[in-house]
């Protein structure tokens, strides 16, 4: 299965839908192979090439038209990037619901893919939602960002944030193979507290507090919107929410930050705000090849594109004042 890699979403997703898959299919000594999917200059979907198992889903991430996909569970409103995709996505949902089991799910106002797989596992296929109850809450206030405030977020005192943390620099297929059975066997609460995220953490924590450090020197307050352009240095994970906890009153943020594959344009509303929201992020970032949420997006670009980004970055800054 293919998942949003890099993302505690994406892994929680094929934690549940695992869980799904085993207890639609009990008897079935199924072997499970998981692919950490990204977005990105040239990968903004997933090459049908991957999808070779017996059965194969794709959780998290963009639909692809692909024959052999059987089963599709996302809640991105920018879930359908080719023309097409949407009326792919219709008449495999409808055939498979004609067959008398529906199997593919997008929901754009779910805040998770792993509540939106939780939620449609125990509505249609009688799955015990309990034992996961706090992988899917944990999942749903971090990809909604619904944390009691922005210091939350940034802090990382939280084992969970810990475990977050090390997902995003580390969730590769090899990371997602251990663990996401180590979650079907184990509680989260017992999984981030455990030793080796904790070491994994360390370093990613000294990272981040520099991180930080980078973001408050770098940015510029464009009347509700702060602009950081962090392309002098390599960042190949830039953090969330820094921009809210350093200007609770600020609206929008965009962040621009350059690694070695790549130039990302993340962009947000700060939910934390006193400003209401006025954009479409998702629908912003779509336009230059991105997407997201309504609340959140990002678009990407070649490493060698440090100016065309610049530009772009900018840009988007200038549009989210108006």
């Amino acid at each position: 299965m293919a998942t949003h890699g890099h993302c505690f979403d994406g892994l929680c997703s094929a934690v549940m839908f695992t869980r799904l898959y085993r207890h639609l299919a009990p008897a079935d000594a199924a072997s499970f192979h998981y692919h950490g999917a990204g977005y990105g200059p040239g990968q903004n979907g997933v090459e049908p090439a991957l999808l070779s198992g017996d059965v194969n889903a794709i959780l998290d991430f963009r639909f692809s038209p692909a024959p052999k996909l059987d089963w599709y569970f996302d809640h991105h409103v920018s879930a359908f990037g080719a023309p097409g995709d949407r009326e792919a996505y219709e008449r495999g949902a409808a055939k498979s619901e004609e067959l008398g089991r529906r199997q593919m799910f997008h929901d754009g106002t779910y805040s998770s893919a792993t509540k939106l797989i939780a939620d449609v596992g125990a509505a249609r296929f009688g799955l015990d939602r309990e034992p996961t109850a706090e992988l899917v809450r944990w999942a749903d206030m971090i990809d909604s960002a619904a944390f009691p405030s922005a210091a939350m977020a940034v802090e990382r005192k939280e084992p969970e944030l810990k475990l977050m943390t090390v997902v995003e620099h580390h969730g590769n297929d090899g990371f997602l193979g251990k663990m996401v059975p180590r979650l079907l066997e184990q509680p989260l609460f017992d999984v981030a507290r455990s030793t080796d995220i904790a070491q994994a953490y360390e370093p990613l924590g000294r990272a981040h507090e520099q991180f930080v450090t980078l973001v408050e020197q770098s940015a510029e307050t464009m009347g509700q919107v702060i602009y950081v352009d962090l392309t002098p240095h390599m960042i190949e994970v830039a953090g969330k929410f820094v921009t809210y906890a350093l200007y609770p009153e600020s609206a929008y943020s965009v962040l621009l930050s350059r690694s070695k594959s790549k130039c990302k344009i993340s962009v947000g509303y700060n939910p934390w705000s006193p400003f209401p929201r006025r954009h479409n992020i998702a629908a912003i970032c779509e336009r230059y090849g991105g997407g997201g949420h309504p609340v959140v997006g990002a678009v990407s670009l070649t490493a060698d594109k440090i100016d065309e980004a610049r530009k772009l970055a900018r840009s988007i800054a200038e549009e989210l004042q108006s």
